[in-house]
């Protein structure tokens, strides 16, 4: 709380001797508002519902039931949270300076790769500042029939929800059932849901996902293994044509294949991933020069007046808003040394990321991929069937949390 406080204040006072940071909540992206409150009961009500049952439920539901409850409990609190603005709150985030804007400039998509870098700054800012990957997502499911911003909301809600179930099945494997149960309901009631209403939300599913597949090939064996581990490569590569900085979760399957031992399924994911950065090369997009060119773009544009010693903080505290308050308890009492695998890979990512200057600002939206790995901390809350008042009192600290946020800032997302 005193982070958030700092960050507030201090944001307060750099925006009035006058630097424009575009950030009127500061540590969020956004504006402050005053809402009517009779339009927050749908997300009190569904709060309320997942508070009540949700620890329950992790508990008595067989395992893949509770994976698909789980992710539709999650899709339901982000969209109860985003009708707070009408259908409209859901969709229209995904069309002002977004990638599906783009879209209709791909025309061949061999040319658009080959041409990306080079006409960079015509892009608007969401293109600028990513890999064309979302872009050609989009564009293959216009081609298919599914263009428009509805399928671009039920992509990145999928993407979302597809995330809380990777990360269930990485702490399964890491540190047994009772902790991925454990974590389940504050894995669904994050205050993140939020901003699942960005691309953000698609590049946390696909992220975790490949995490979450390296992680199973380092505790199988033989071809299962491999199977496993190019895969989660595949998804890695697909993962750095989407966001550049997304490229440092590599980190976490290699901090659990060190405590395993296990250095195959590494090797293995890294050809995958090779396969799909070559792929985009012969196609004629360079990562490596694109990331130069989003740099020269992002240091050219409103990055340049953001003090970066204000975001250093800043960051963390928008951050901290978005894993909510039983996330700083989890770690506190966290003492399993495997779940530490996976959280302590994240923080690591997240301070590389601040560190880096790259994210002055709106992180609670960049940061959406971080988020439910750092909840897994959670389950040193909700570990035993005597914890359950402990449990809900802090999943509605954590609705709470978000309800807040909802109602008193109008998020660009």
């Amino acid at each position: 709380m005193a982070l958030i406080v700092i960050a507030a204040k201090w944001g307060d006072h750099v925006i009035a001797v006058g630097d424009r940071l575009r950030i009127n909540a500061p540590p969020l992206a956004g504006d402050y508002r005053t809402r009517d409150g009779r339009i927050l009961l749908v997300p009190i009500a569904v709060a309320a519902l997942v508070a009540w049952s949700g620890p329950r439920l992790s508990r008595v539901l067989r395992w893949e039931l509770l994976l698909g409850v789980a992710m539709a409990s999650a899709v339901v609190w982000a969209i109860a949270l985003g009708l707070n603005d009408g259908w409209r709150g859901l969709t229209d985030p995904l069309v002002r300076l977004q990638y599906i804007r783009t879209v209709p400039r791909v025309g061949n998509p061999v040319t658009f790769l080959r041409t990306f870098t080079d006409r960079l700054p015509g892009y608007n800012i969401h293109t600028q500042g990513h890999p064309p990957g979302m872009v050609l997502i989009l564009w293959t499911l216009d081609r298919a029939g599914l263009g428009g911003v509805g399928a671009n909301l039920a992509l990145v809600l999928a993407g979302g929800a597809a995330s809380v179930a990777a990360v269930m099945v990485a702490v399964r494997e890491v540190a047994g059932e009772a902790a991925a149960r454990a974590a389940a309901p504050f894995l669904v009631l994050a205050p993140a849901a939020i901003w699942w209403s960005s691309g953000d939300a698609f590049f946390a599913g696909v992220s975790a996902w490949a995490i979450s597949l390296v992680v199973l090939a380092t505790g199988a064996d033989g071809r299962r293994s491999d199977r496993f581990a190019l895969a989660g490569g595949l998804l890695f590569g697909v993962t750095a044509m989407l966001s550049y900085g997304l490229v440092l979760l590599a980190v976490v399957p290699v901090v659990v294949a060190i405590a395993r031992r296990r250095f195959r399924p590494l090797a293995v994911a890294a050809l995958g991933a090779g396969l799909i950065v070559l792929a985009f090369l012969a196609a004629g997009f360079s990562w490596l020069a694109g990331l130069a060119a989003t740099r020269t773009q992002y240091w050219a544009g409103v990055a340049s007046r953001r003090p970066y010693w204000y975001f250093l903080v800043g960051n963390l505290a928008a951050f901290a808003l978005a894993v909510g308050p039983a996330a700083a308890v989890g770690l506190a009492r966290l003492r399993d040394r495997r779940v530490w695998l996976l959280v302590g890979g994240v923080l690591l990512v997240i301070a590389l990321a601040d560190l880096s200057g790259m994210s002055k600002g709106e992180v609670e939206r960049i940061w959406l991929p971080f988020v439910p790995w750092v909840l897994l901390a959670t389950v040193s809350i909700a570990a035993t069937r005597m914890q359950t008042g402990w449990t809900r009192l802090w999943l509605c600290s954590q609705a709470a949390i978000a309800i807040a946020v909802q109602a008193a800032v109008r998020s660009p997302w």
